[in-house]
């Protein structure tokens, strides 16, 4: 494999060079489609919650755009591409405020703003899985410090690494397209810590409320992430096409290994099992969208959302409430995205990867596994670390009564439906 190139769009900083207005046009577009992620993600979750949580599950998801746009435009894009410090953290003055890039080009250009604005959509939609975890019995006045906190110390740490000039990017020769690690694996792997320090609900009997209001959910990501990975490619271009490609592929096929899965262990397919799958296979494709060809993106889907069908099983019988399947579907689908481009890769693709199967060198799997170690051990272990001590200083939990009562009264005031 070759050595892993600089991510297309977030080691972006400058664009002196004019461009094409397709290229304009499209990733205004991309931008666009990537914004739908966050009304999706919060009627796919909140779907799945209960009648008496669906609100505050969708709050939760949405607020992230407001936490993570304050830390982005502070300092965060600093940590992220700035000037490395010890490979660990870029310089967080580096874009204080994102001062002096307001220059207009004058020309057709994709410039600095839009960039930026770009990336904060990036951190966003990965602090916005991991409210999944908390769904029924967090207060959400906890929910808003601690995604202030976890996007700073586990989401800007982890995209130094990846995507700017931290050590995993410059000193690992792994590939990861579009955040399967700094994206979907740090949001599974922060969600099962989150879930482990807040513990059980005390009504652990609710079901999803609106399969109908989850399938809307998982149209709009599905739309959201042909943006998300097509975006990055930076331009209305090949890889641009490419990539929608075998992100629909997969997405399909991931939809396939879910319920197959189900059917065998079940007796039967569900409508919900349909969705996560297509979720499974969407994150399993991010790290490998430009590195399998069509045949390679279908059986990673499959791959994914037949594991992940099995994780979550695994998961339930641990005891942990991790309640809506983040860590299944985006930890474990990422982590098999990963291995599986590794696998599949195909030399033909943009990315040149020739996979293990096709006679590609075994190094490539060690470099993959270093990569996804390090970053779930990091977001596992530091996730951990902040939900103990935000518990300790401010609490996380809600009341037994406000849980009884349910997080959309208790919290907000107001209930998802009025029966007349």
């Amino acid at each position: 494999m070759p050595p892993s190139a600089p991510h297309p769009v977030l080691t972006s900083t400058r664009r002196s060079a004019s461009m094409p207005a397709a290229d304009v046009a499209w990733m205004l577009a991309a931008f666009a489609v990537v914004l739908i992620m966050f009304p999706g993600l919060s009627l796919f979750y909140g779907g799945m919650a209960g009648t008496k949580n669906a609100l505050n599950m969708m709050m939760m998801c949405m607020s992230t755009l407001a936490t993570v746009s304050v830390v982005y435009v502070l300092f965060g894009h600093g940590i992220v591409v700035g000037d490395s410090i010890g490979g660990i953290i870029g310089n967080p003055s580096g874009f204080w405020g994102f001062l002096g890039i307001y220059e207009d080009p004058g020309e057709p250009m994709v410039s600095d703003p839009f960039w930026f604005a770009f990336y904060i959509l990036f951190a966003a939609i990965t602090v916005a899985i991991v409210a999944s975890a908390a769904v029924g019995r967090m207060k959400f006045s906890a929910w808003l410090v601690f995604s202030l906190v976890w996007v700073t110390l586990v989401y800007l740490p982890l995209g130094h690494w990846v995507f700017g000039g931290g050590w995993m990017r410059e000193h690992l020769d792994f590939h990861d397209y579009a955040g399967g690690t700094a994206v979907h694996m740090a949001s599974g792997m922060g969600a099962l810590a989150l879930a482990f320090v807040l513990g059980p609900r005390r009504n652990t009997q609710m079901r999803p409320h609106s399969l109908p209001l989850v399938l809307v959910g998982v149209a709009m990501l599905w739309m959201g992430w042909i943006g998300f990975n097509a975006g990055t490619a930076g331009g209305a271009n090949f890889l641009a096409q490419y990539v929608t490609l075998t992100t629909l592929l997969a997405g399909s096929t991931g939809m396939i290994g879910f319920c197959l899965v189900e059917r065998l262990r079940d007796g039967r397919a569900t409508t919900l099992g349909m969705c996560s799958g297509v979720i499974a296979g969407l994150v399993g494709i991010t790290p490998a969208a430009d590195g399998v060809d069509a045949l390679g993106a279908m059986a990673l889907g499959l791959a994914a959302g037949a594991v992940v069908a099995w994780a979550c099983t695994w998961k339930t019988k641990l005891g942990i409430d991790e309640t809506l399947d983040a860590f299944a579907v985006h930890g474990i689908g990422g982590i098999v995205g990963s291995l599986c481009v590794v696998l599949f890769g195909y030399a033909g693709s943009p990315a040149g990867i020739e996979g293990i199967l096709f006679g590609g060198d075994w190094s490539i799997l060690l470099a993959e596994i270093a990569a996804i170690g390090a970053t779930c051990g990091y977001a596992l272990v530091m996730t951990f670390v902040i939900a103990k001590v935000l518990d300790k200083l401010i609490g996380l939990r809600a009341s037994d009564e406000d849980e009884y009562d349910g997080m959309d009264l208790s919290q907000h005031a107001e209930t998802a439906y009025d029966a007349a």
